[in-house]
């Protein structure tokens, strides 16, 4: 019998996020305007929707950075785009009979750099374009330099409730290492003007694995985002994929902490925080007991989008902005990654989808299994297979990588149940992976699992 892998050979495994199934490199062609429209027109008034707007600029890019974003330093960009999206909410609108929206979420990038008047002349079309009567979260990611009295004022009366800020770390050192100099005061005052205009749920951001970043550091850093009392907090690993994000090539890899020193860093920061008082949801995020993601991971309900583990439980997640991805009953949307074309399709008339996936049958139970296991530290295959297919056996495909996850003290197996060992999780993707038809398959490349 093989022996035992130690955490330090997990923790190098590359796996995908699992925000998705199947995940993006999966994407294609197939799946284009028409297709999308087509999908759009069959919800149903009754369908209850999510709007993700995202904002791909920034005024500097981060050496770290994973997003999809870009450098704007003058206001020209940033006004045509604004114009782009008010069209996209009418393309969007004019598509589906379905109007109810229960979230919104704005992601970058750096929404905030839309300013006071762009922000609500958007929220305004929306509100004429659908119905935002049962809203339930209105979130936006925030970068803290760039709040100030009256953009506070203004997303207070977008109706703006949640505040997502990046803070990533808060010793100088780091933050010079990652092109991001922000110091606590400034991430300080700005929670203390969300909370003067009443956005009380704040989540803080933060990162493990950066360079020059000690276990030190990221216990400093998780000590001064807890003293500040937001509702939730997240402690990402930072993804070095020079390949994908090319200005990441700009960190030297001679800085960035080992496998190691990676895990002693998410371990310190879930001590901190869990001698806080946060609860641990899932894999990455924290939550005060009160909080509604808190609620949902006791209860079973908790789920797992593009934005990571959320709430939000609509009939369907409809896309805005460039690269922005949507998901409807029948598979996952994406529009054109680049402005350019994501605009000549909008002033078109026309959804600005270039790529998706269709589900089939076998999707849908596999991304349950896979999600199910993410939130919940533990699924019953079984139970699942049964259900869809008629014979328990259906995922037992799973078995061979879930038995050396069980040799290696990651997961405990009864039966088809599997349940993530308090020391494997951490390593939750690698059970998720097991699950995973596509990545038999490809060759794409994906980050650490720790």
């Amino acid at each position: 019998m093989s022996q035992p892998l130690s955490p330090l050979v997990l923790a190098e495994r590359s796996v995908p996020r699992y925000t998705s199934y199947p995940t993006a490199p999966h994407f294609n062609a197939a799946v284009d305007a028409d297709v999308a429209a087509h999908w759009l027109a069959e919800l149903t008034p009754e369908a209850s929707l999510s709007l993700y707007l995202h904002v791909p600029y920034c005024r500097s890019i981060c050496t770290y950075c994973g997003c999809h974003t870009k450098a704007a330093r003058r206001d020209d960009p940033v006004e045509a785009y604004t114009r782009t999206l008010l069209s996209e909410i009418d393309v969007l609108a004019h598509g589906t009979m379905a109007r109810r929206v229960t979230h919104i979420h704005w992601g970058g990038g750096t929404p905030s750099l839309l300013g006071p008047e762009r922000l609500i002349a958007l929220v305004e079309r929306i509100g004429s374009r659908f119905d935002l009567s049962r809203s339930v979260e209105h979130a936006i990611e925030l970068d803290p330099r760039t709040v100030d009295a009256p953009l506070a004022r203004a997303l207070a009366r977008c109706g703006v409730n949640r505040a997502s800020l990046g803070v990533q770390d808060l010793n100088l050192h780091v933050q010079e290492a990652i092109g991001r100099v922000q110091p606590f005061e400034i991430v300080r005052d700005c929670v203390a003007m969300l909370r003067a205009e009443g956005i009380e749920a704040i989540n803080l951001d933060l990162m493990y694995g950066l360079p020059k970043q000690s276990v030190a550091d990221v216990e400093r850093t998780a000590a001064l985002a807890a003293g500040l009392s937001p509702t939730r907090l997240a402690i990402f690993g930072y993804a070095h994929v020079p390949w994908f994000k090319t200005h990441q090539r700009l960190i030297d890899a001679a800085t960035l902490p080992g496998a190691s020193e990676r895990l002693e860093q998410a371990d310190a920061a879930t001590r901190v925080l869990l001698a806080g008082g946060y609860e641990v949801i899932g894999l990455d995020h924290f939550a005060r007991p009160d909080d509604p993601m808190a609620v949902a991971a006791r209860a079973g309900t908790l789920r797992r989008n593009f934005q990571g583990y959320t709430t939000d439980v609509a009939d369907a997640l409809l896309g805005l902005g460039a690269s922005s991805i949507g998901r409807l009953p029948r598979g996952f949307v994406q529009n054109a990654p680049d402005v350019g074309n994501w605009r000549r399709a909008v002033e078109a008339g026309r959804l600005p989808v270039v790529k998706g996936v269709a589900f089939s049958v076998e999707d849908h139970i596999r991304g349950g299994v896979i999600e199910r296991l993410m939130c919940d530290f533990a699924v019953d295959f079984g139970s699942a297979a049964e259900s869809a297919y008629g014979h328990a056996e259906a995922l037992d495909d799973a078995l061979p990588d879930l038995r050396a996850l069980e040799r290696d003290g990651v997961v405990e197996m009864d039966g088809r149940t599997v349940r993530l060992t308090p020391k494997g999780r951490p390593f939750m993707r690698l059970a998720a992976a097991a699950f995973d038809s596509y990545l038999r398959q490809g060759a794409a490349r994906h980050s650490v699992a720790v």
